[in-house]
C-alpha cells in the first residue's frame, strides 16, 4: 500500500490526512479562534481618518508594509529565535521593550492571554504551561507571537510553515476588518489577501537571514500612526 495511504475501519484504503499538526495549526490560526483580533487594526485606522487608506489599494499597500515591516521584524523574529532555543522570557522582555505604541504592546498581550488560555485548555504541553505559569507570576507579560510559537514548536510544526501560518493569519484578520471599517468588497477582500500571498512567502524567507540586531526595526511611519490612534477622535477599533 503507498505510503499516503491509510486503512479505514472496513479495511478501504484512503489518502493519508498528512502531518499530526496540520489539522491543529488551522485551528490555531483560524480567524474564528476567539483572541480578539477583530477588535484591532494595528494602525490603519489612522491612515484610515487621514485618507490615506480608502480602498483596496491603498489598503493592500499598508497591509504589505505592516507584513513586510513590522511583522517581519518583530513577531516573525521573535517565532524564529523561540525555535531555535532562545528563552521564552528574554524574548517577552525584548518584545515588550520593542512595542513602543501602548496599544500595539496591550493589544499583543490581550491576545496573548487569550491565546494561552485556549492553548492550555486545546493544546497543552509543559513548555506552554512553563509560559503561562511565568506571565501568572507576572515574571512575562505573554505576547501573542510567543504564545503561538510555543504551541506550534510544541505541536512538530517546522518553523517556515509555522511563520507563514501566524503572518497570513494575522493578513486574514486585518483584511476581515478593513472588509467592514473602509469599507470593502468581500471579493476585493479576497484579492487583497492573493496579494498577500507573496508578502508572506518573502518574509518567510527574509526571517531565516535576520540577526539578533534586526529584531525590533519598524517604520516609522506605521509607529506614528499606532501612537496617534490613542488619541483619535472617533474608531472603532482598540489599536
Amino acid at each position: 500500500m503507498p505510503a499516503s495511504s491509510i486503512t479505514d475501519l472496513g479495511g478501504r484504503a484512503c489518502r493519508d490526512p498528512g502531518p499530526t499538526y496540520r489539522l491543529p495549526l488551522q485551528q490555531l490560526t483560524d480567524s474564528a479562534l476567539p483572541i480578539g483580533a477583530f477588535a484591532h487594526s494595528f494602525g490603519f485606522e489612522t491612515y484610515m481618518e487621514r485618507g490615506l487608506v480608502r480602498d483596496e489599494a491603498s489598503f493592500g499597500a499598508w497591509l504589505a508594509a505592516f507584513l513586510g515591516q513590522q511583522l517581519t521584524y518583530s513577531d516573525a523574529l521573535a517565532i524564529r529565535f523561540l525555535y531555535e532555543g532562545v528563552p521564552v522570557q528574554e524574548l517577552d522582555e525584548q518584545l515588550s521593550a520593542q512595542l513602543l505604541p501602548r496599544q500595539v504592546r496591550e493589544a499583543s498581550v490581550k491576545m496573548g492571554l487569550r491565546l494561552l488560555e485556549i492553548g492550555s485548555e486545546v493544546f497543552p504541553s509543559p513548555e506552554l504551561e512553563a509560559y503561562r505559569d511565568a506571565v501568572t507570576t507576572g515574571r512575562a507579560a505573554g505576547h501573542q507571537p510567543l504564545a503561538f510559537a510555543v504551541v506550534a514548536r510544541s505541536l512538530e510544526v517546522p518553523l517556515e510553515e509555522a511563520l507563514a501560518a501566524y503572518l497570513f493569519a494575522a493578513a486574514t484578520s486585518l483584511t476581515q476588518n478593513a472588509v467592514r471599517a473602509i469599507p470593502l468588497g468581500q471579493n476585493a477582500g479576497q484579492r487583497v489577501l492573493r496579494n498577500a500571498h507573496d508578502g508572506v512567502a518573502a518574509a518567510v524567507e527574509r526571517v531565516r537571514s535576520l540577526t539578533p540586531d534586526d529584531f525590533g526595526a519598524v517604520s516609522p511611519g506605521l509607529e506614528i500612526s499606532q501612537m496617534r490612534h490613542e488619541k483619535q477622535r472617533a474608531r472603532m477599533f482598540m489599536s
